[in-house]
């Protein structure tokens, strides 16, 4: 009998199939571990730096009010929105004793004579010009004029009620000394940029800003009204042995016939930062 002829089976075809990627090398892997970690730390560091940005600005806005950190930052911007405003607006209103406010002349002139300042040369030294004051308690944003002296020697006054004036020959605030800073506290058209100085309270903050962008930051520590026949110029022009400031303007009882104020509103200022 015969059998059919056994063949073995043919070898099987092995398809082809696409090369299996090498592995990483074990130092590729530390490196992209150390790049993982370095981001990790970055994203942190901003994360870190943020929340304490705005945690900065929060306390700020809380203490100064929103109001005072829009004056602040207009400021320091260089905005100017008091140009052409009078100190609380430039409205026409009612002055302190009644009637239109703004009797007769542009009224700030302190009595005596700003020839007594000791302190102002020693105390240039380092510190930028002052271009801007701000008093968020009571609204104000001022650039601020250069003042001198009269042919009297008294103190000369801002140029329009609607801007405050430092005095040049005393310190620049936040040098050695008591820096002036006067203003008026109104005129025909209306209340003056420091209208309501007398309104100041102990503990409240004035700002500098000066050509440099600093800012000088002093807090309240009184007020006095003098009458303008005993005004005492030694004390508010004379040296002291710290940074100080001191704003004037008008205040007090209004004089009619000589269409002035018979005082002067003096706040006083130290220097904090």
């Amino acid at each position: 009998m015969t059998y059919p002829e056994v063949r073995p089976d043919p070898t099987p075809t092995v398809p082809d199939l696409p090369p299996i990627p090498a592995g990483p090398k074990p130092e590729q892997v530390s490196q992209n571990r150390a790049d993982r970690l370095r981001r990790a730390r970055r994203r942190r560091r901003l994360a870190r730096s943020t929340g304490i940005t705005l945690f900065v600005c929060g306390v700020l806005a809380t203490s100064l009010g929103l109001g005072g950190w829009r004056l602040i930052s207009q400021a320091v911007q260089g905005h100017h929105p008091g140009d052409t405003q009078a100190g609380q607006g430039g409205q026409p209103g009612t002055g302190p004793n009644g009637g239109s406010a703004g009797h007769g002349n542009l009224a700030v002139q302190a009595s005596g004579s700003a020839r007594r300042i000791s302190s102002a040369r020693p105390g240039h030294h380092g510190v930028a010009k002052p271009e801007w004051l701000v008093i968020p308690a009571i609204g104000v944003s001022t650039n601020l004029s250069k003042l001198g002296l009269t042919a009297d020697h008294a103190l000369q006054v801002p140029p329009t009620a609607a801007i405050a004036g430092w005095y040049t020959k005393s310190p620049r605030p936040g040098a050695l000394g008591a820096a002036i800073i006067a203003g008026h506290i109104d005129s025909r058209l209306g209340p003056g940029v420091f209208y309501r100085l007398r309104d100041l309270r102990r503990g409240q903050y004035i700002y500098v800003i000066r050509a440099n962008h600093t800012a000088a930051v002093f807090e309240v520590t009184g007020k006095h009204v003098y009458s303008k026949s005993s005004f005492p110029d030694s004390v508010i022009y004379g040296p002291v042995p710290d940074a100080e400031l001191r704003l004037i303007t008008c205040g007090g009882t209004f004089d009619y016939a000589t269409g002035s104020y018979l005082s002067n509103v003096v706040v006083t200022a130290v220097l904090i930062r």
